[in-house]
């Protein structure tokens, strides 16, 4: 591939399995519907393999990253337009007034005022969609662990090296490197990822139950938040959607994370796909419900389905993997 992905760092992403489930798409097949497309590796590859792709996910970063390297197919973010985003002087806007010593300091929380600012003087969508999905790898790149949930106290310790390599071996001096270095670090990647498969591709930022009676496709992907494992999907990201949005959000419905609810979802979620011929589902080993009781839902809507497992090590924190898994991928057509 000459055009590869860029780092996005999403916890749950498919990057390293991308070519596994893509490799196991059905034949005579040429549109694709990735349901829950999170970090858009899986849709990533399928736009290589040629496909037709729409992409679906609730946060509304998800849903720029997605229009910025799936949907979009040339567009590119300028030297020009990189100067524009990085212009004037910080100022005391939405994050600073909400969230100063909370997710970065104080100086840093006006820097993003002024970043944001700038970012909706804009006037291109794919433009824009590339700039909030650069901002997302700088903002996360500051943030140990990645993720919004850690509490101030402890990000404190972790953006001092001196502590950091003290108790973890590690100074993790990126942390303290400014949001513009990490932009234009990862701004080439970004730009050369975008490419053209003859194809004209869709994403959307819809909840999925509200579209999915809506879309036609070949196939449909899913890739829902897992049961018994890190899945709070909102904690980890919802800041980054204020940030976009420049105004406080209520978290979104969950779907697919509770015990007590998640196999009765499944059901209505399997009951509602009649507009596709093929199926495949992501699923883990260590989730809720097992392997038995989904090949159980599947076989009610489904002729023909195939469990497919892959050993498979997800990397959240630290140096090494913390456990082994294994992932599933069913299989399934009508």
């Amino acid at each position: 591939m000459d055009n590869i992905l860029p780092k996005i760092n999403f916890i749950g992403n498919k990057e390293k399995i991308s070519n596994w489930i893509c490799s196991n798409f059905p034949k005579n097949t040429s549109s694709f519907f990735d349901a829950f497309s999170g970090g858009c590796s899986v849709s990533y590859h399928a736009k290589h393999l040629g496909y037709q792709i729409i992409t679906n996910d609730v946060l509304k970063v998800n849903y720029h990253l997605a229009k910025a390297i799936i949907q979009n197919n040339k567009i590119k973010l300028s030297s020009v337009d990189i100067e524009k985003i990085f212009n004037g002087k910080p100022k005391k806007g939405f994050i600073y007034k909400n969230y100063s010593n909370f997710y970065y300091y104080p100086d840093e929380c006006m820097q993003l005022d002024l970043y944001r600012s700038n970012i909706e003087k804009i006037q291109n969508p794919y433009k824009k969609s590339l700039a909030f999905s650069l901002m997302r790898r700088a903002m996360i790149r500051k943030r140990p662990y990645s993720r919004f949930n850690i509490n101030w106290k402890k990000v404190v310790q972790l953006r001092d090296e001196d502590f950091s390599y003290k108790h973890y071996k590690r100074k993790r001096a990126y942390h303290n490197e400014t949001f513009k270095k990490h932009f234009l670090d990862a701004s080439v990647s970004y730009n050369q990822s975008i490419f053209a498969n003859g194809k004209k591709h869709k994403s959307l930022n819809k909840n999925i139950f509200d579209i999915v009676e809506k879309v036609d496709a070949d196939i449909i992907y899913l890739d829902p938040p897992y049961p018994g494992t890190m899945n709070d999907y909102y904690g980890f990201y919802g800041f980054l959607d204020e940030f976009i949005l420049k105004k406080k959000l209520k978290p979104f419905s969950n779907n697919f994370t509770d015990r007590k609810k998640v196999i009765e979802e499944f059901e209505y979620l399997f009951s509602k796909l009649y507009n596709f011929e093929h199926l495949l589902l992501s699923f883990n080993s260590n989730s809720y419900p097992d392997k038995d009781i989904m090949l159980k839902l599947l076989k009610k809507y489904f002729k023909n389905v195939v469990l497919l497992e892959k050993k498979h090590n997800y990397q959240i924190t630290g140096k090494k993997n913390k456990k082994t898994n294994n992932e599933y991928l069913f299989k399934a057509s009508r």
